[in-house]
């Protein structure tokens, strides 16, 4: 039995996706006074009540897009729609009731589904006399809720554990598995790769650059296992981030690398590194995340005469920093390498999930010293110890007498004799080094 789901619509700016950010208590969808800012179905797993259920936000019904993506937004509304188990219909009781809600009534009629009827932005008694109004859409009772002021979200929480059939949290997979983010400038093939791996249309896939908008988390089950992707908007030059629905974008494609347990840094392999990209790639070594370097239509580039040898030759000389990250050629489109990829991410995991004893550590790390050790003009720098404090990434907690004799190329030293002796040969290691005098090795530390 899976998961129920419960798919919020109606037509534009009514504020579905500050009740999907209401219900979840955290910023999931862009909230802007535009219509048309959700297009993908944004959805996030609500635990309340030992109940867990999947909230579906939707783009608005109705929508007149200036980049002429209506189709596409209608078409994640049905499937929505479709796959949903409940259905909350939701209206502005500011403005009252219009043609663009009858049309959303219509269609939810027929579904032959649960229906919840939400009264938003009711914040006065006018508004509480409009919503009342609704009751002639013949879908029973509109209950009164402000999203945005948080008033009737947990009673509409309430309602609807109780009309659905129970389906307790499951602590094992309350982290969603194994999450994955997929980042990359615009129109690189993101959405593509992530309606692949769940086996349905869960991103608007078009043309026109951009379209994805929020950052869209799927789950889905491969060989038993569970999966989170992540799809993020396309990213641009911050000079071009010109209204508040890019800077959103822009905030979640970085947040969404923070929550990534692997990063997929996709690119068009028939075009230029750019400095998006290597932005990018800057951002996702900041934050020591396990990464693939994803080469993406590789039909079109063997199509084009581009040898896949020369592109990462290419790739290594423009991100030297993430010299240590696979790298991996797919065609999202063709299906072509991309279940290798998905063994490449399990394992890129399992490394930077690797514990090593104090002890070998130190083994590691003395040989290093005895084999290079580190200068500096007038002073002795010493390395004493380490022990490994953390994982994901690999974190090492280094004794020395001053940390700032081991930054830069000393550092990088160390990590690649740490990636040649453990296996961390294809992650981040976060060196963090601490001041001491003197110590002794600690007993498990020596031969």
């Amino acid at each position: 039995m899976p998961i129920p789901s419960v798919a919020i619509v109606g037509r534009p700016n009514v504020g579905k996706s500050s009740l999907l950010n209401a219900m979840a208590r955290r910023r999931v969808s862009i909230v802007e006074p535009t219509a048309g800012v959700t297009r993908d179905r944004v959805s996030f797993f609500i635990k309340w009540q030992d109940h867990e259920f999947e909230v579906v936000d939707t783009g608005g019904m109705g929508l007149v897009d200036e980049v002429m993506l209506k189709q596409h937004v209608h078409s994640q509304i049905e499937v929505a729609m479709d796959q949903a188990d409940m259905i909350l219909f939701v209206f502005d009781a500011k403005e009252g009731l219009g043609p663009l809600d009858e049309l959303v009534a219509d269609k939810v009629r027929k579904l032959e589904k649960p229906v919840i009827l939400c009264a938003n932005k009711v914040e006065s008694n006018r508004d509480e006399l409009e919503a009342a109004d609704a009751w002639r859409l013949g879908l029973g009772e509109p209950h009164q809720i402000s999203a945005k002021e948080g008033y009737g979200v947990s009673d509409l929480m309430d309602l609807i554990v109780e009309s659905m059939p129970r389906w307790p949290i499951d602590e094992e997979k309350e982290e969603m598995g194994l999450k994955m983010t997929i980042v990359g400038k615009r129109n690189s093939g993101k959405s593509t790769l992530v309606n692949l791996l769940s086996g349905a249309e869960r991103c608007i896939v078009s043309e026109i650059a951009g379209t994805t908008r929020d950052a869209v988390d799927v789950r889905f089950e491969r060989d038993g296992k569970v999966w989170t992707a992540i799809d993020t908007a396309g990213l641009r030059k911050k000079t071009r981030v010109q209204d508040a629905i890019e800077f959103f974008s822009l905030a979640r494609s970085e947040r969404s690398i923070r929550r990534a347990d692997v990063v997929l840094l996709m690119f068009d392999m028939t075009e230029e590194i750019s400095q998006v990209d290597k932005k990018l790639a800057a951002f996702v070594v900041q934050n020591y995340k396990p990464c693939i370097l994803l080469g993406n239509k590789l039909d079109l580039a063997e199509d084009a005469g581009k040898d896949p040898a020369q592109w990462e030759a290419y790739l290594r000389e423009q991100l030297p920093g993430l010299a240590f990250a696979p790298i991996s050629f797919i065609s999202a489109l063709e299906d072509i390498n991309v279940e290798a990829t998905l063994g490449l991410v399990e394992d890129l995991h399992k490394q930077s999930g690797f514990e090593t004893t104090t002890a070998d550590l130190n083994k590691v790390l003395q040989k290093a010293k005895q084999m290079h050790a580190p200068r500096d003009k007038g002073a002795r720098p010493k390395l004493f110890y380490a022990t490994q404090v953390d994982k994901n990434p690999p974190t090492l907690l280094v004794f020395v007498n001053d940390p700032k004799y081991f930054t830069g190329q000393y550092d990088r030293y160390l990590q690649n004799q740490l990636r040649h002796s453990f296996p961390w040969k294809e992650v981040p290691i976060r060196l963090v080094y601490r001041r001491r005098e003197k110590v002794d090795l600690p007993p498990e530390s020596r031969d």
